[in-house]
């Protein structure tokens, strides 16, 4: 009777603690979500989203080297919630809150007390989305990749097959919101389930992993047709162009040094020393515990922390990694509990770490907008976007270009939209400010998802830039483009014609401070 009665408890709890941890995670994401801008990162996707939703589609109607997950998915969430920001942001929401709940559940499933779930995975909700706050495929892509982790190492832990159905359906996902991470932890998974199997060969979970490649693939393949992406541009877009950009990535990887490697994420590193010091140890006892599923599991988490740690070093973005402290904290106190019951000083040294870190990036971080550059501004200078239109509501508005007087910014955009919105002729809007073709209810006719070159797209030099050229000159005479509308700065790209277009099919007309107008002229370029 106790037990039954401890049960229903713990199942009241949980469900409690659920519904805590969805409310929690989607709201202080969402507030995050409205607190300034970074046009380059914040808008792209808002734009693709809407490209989407109105039947413009990626690698056919747009060059894109990020993956058309969020631009298909944000499109639904426009459809169902409406046009808006609270939409675009609400997006990031639900998946702050998913990889929350699925470190809730795998922390569960490896017998952690709820009361532990809970603390660890809300701590994972401040962390996560918000230090973004917007769809951003760097962040969705970790998150998704994380999740397959979850999915591996709980096969192993609980025998049950589904999870072998659903690692590679999650790891596809992951792929088709970025390729990196994704490829190092698809390296990762593949390798530890070479391994395992070797010594647990099983044809029914091995089975598993293939129906759920191959139901992927197929789901794949049916929206290629649905949308008419053929596979020639999806090759040369999202697979050998980015390929060809794993040299310069690289660049940003070396020195391998012990202050940026280890220094600069010495509070990951610490949260997850137990992981280590019980693997070392029981290999020591025994070497036989090389082939125990439990040192997978820890192979897997420790060499996931560096796989992100890798990515991380090999991008230009802030850093958004430090999730991870809290979810490695969560799986070294199951190891505590399970190797070094009578040490609580451990115990109480995870949680320590795992509330001061929390604390510390999110007022850093989080708080303080740094991944958006914004963290040296006063968001409560910002004002309210509805200005430019209703979809806009709610965002308060301040960017690192106009930090101190919004209000300037916010006048130079009206008059630029009012020039655009005025023109009558078919039209191509290059801008960071991703925001104004929804805000007008239009097309944008851009060539490209965003603005940046060589690292969006090739630049003169590349061997993939007459492909480029000719899909852009492409775009150009598909949508009978009579005028080019720049809208100053481009954060990645001084001229975006300059390379495509030969200097006599243009002319520049300066219509404001921020807005230049191209006039298209017939020439060889463009003929036909």
């Amino acid at each position: 009777m106790l037990s039954f009665y401890k049960a229903i408890t713990d199942k009241r709890k949980k469900t409690i603690y659920v519904i805590i941890l969805l409310i929690f995670s989607i709201s202080v994401n969402q507030y995050y979500g409205h607190q300034g801008i970074n046009p380059i990162d914040s808008f792209f996707s808002f734009n693709a989203g809407y490209d989407v939703l109105n039947g413009y589609f990626p690698f056919k109607d747009y060059w894109t080297i990020t993956g058309p997950f969020i631009d298909f998915t944000v499109a639904i969430f426009f459809k169902l919630f409406g046009v808006s920001w609270f939409s675009y942001v609400l997006y990031a929401s639900v998946f702050n809150f998913i990889i929350s709940f699925a470190t809730f559940y795998t922390l569960e499933k490896f017998k952690l007390s709820i009361n532990y779930c809970f603390f660890y995975s809300i701590l994972v909700s401040i962390l996560a989305y918000p230090s973004a706050g917007t769809p951003y495929v760097d962040h969705q892509s970790a998150f998704l990749s994380v999740i397959a982790i979850y999915f591996f190492i709980l096969a192993l832990k609980t025998n049950f097959k589904i999870y072998w159905l659903m690692v590679p359906i999650i790891l596809g996902i992951s792929f088709l919101t970025k390729q990196a991470p994704t490829g190092y932890f698809i390296l990762i998974i593949s390798l530890l389930s070479l391994i395992y199997f070797t010594f647990n060969f099983d044809i029914k979970k091995i089975t598993f992993a293939i129906i759920g490649s191959f139901l992927f693939l197929f789901s794949f393949y049916i929206l290629l047709l649905i949308t008419k992406i053929q596979v020639a541009p999806f090759w040369e877009q999202y697979i050998l162009f980015p390929l060809s950009l794993c040299e310069s990535r690289l660049e940003f990887l070396f020195p391998l040094e012990f202050k940026r490697v280890i220094l600069r994420f010495k509070l990951i590193h610490l949260s997850l020393i137990v992981l280590v010091i019980v693997s070392v140890k029981k290999i020591i006892q025994d070497y036989k515990y090389l082939k125990h599923n439990d040192f997978l599991i820890v192979l897997a988490l420790v060499s996931s922390a560096f796989a992100l740690i890798a990515h991380q070093l090999m991008t230009i973005n802030g850093i958004f990694i430090f999730f991870l402290i809290p979810i490695l904290a969560g799986f070294s106190h199951i190891y505590f509990l399970k190797y070094f019951k009578n040490k609580n000083y451990i115990l109480y040294f995870l949680i320590f770490l795992s509330i001061v870190s929390t604390a510390h990036y999110g007022n850093k971080y989080i708080n303080k907008r740094d991944f958006m550059d914004l963290s040296k501004l006063n968001i409560n200078n910002g004002i309210d976007a509805k200005i430019f239109d209703k979809k806009m509501s709610g965002l308060k508005w301040i960017t690192t270009l106009y930090p101190n007087n919004p209000k300037t910014e916010i006048s130079n955009l009206l008059e630029a939209i009012d020039i655009i919105k005025k023109d009558s002729r078919n039209k191509m809007l290059a801008t960071d400010y991703q925001f104004i073709s929804v805000v007008m209810s239009t097309y944008d006719y851009s060539p490209n998802k965003y603005w940046y070159k060589h690292h969006a797209y090739p630049s003169v030099k590349h061997k993939y830039f007459e492909i480029y050229k000719k899909f852009f000159i492409k775009k150009l005479k598909e949508g009978k483009i009579k005028i080019v509308y720049i809208i100053k700065p481009l954060w990645g790209d001084d001229n975006v014609l300059e390379s495509i277009l030969a200097s006599e099919c243009t002319t520049k007309i300066t219509l404001t401070d921020i807005l230049d107008g191209y006039l298209l002229q017939k020439c060889e370029d463009l003929a036909g």
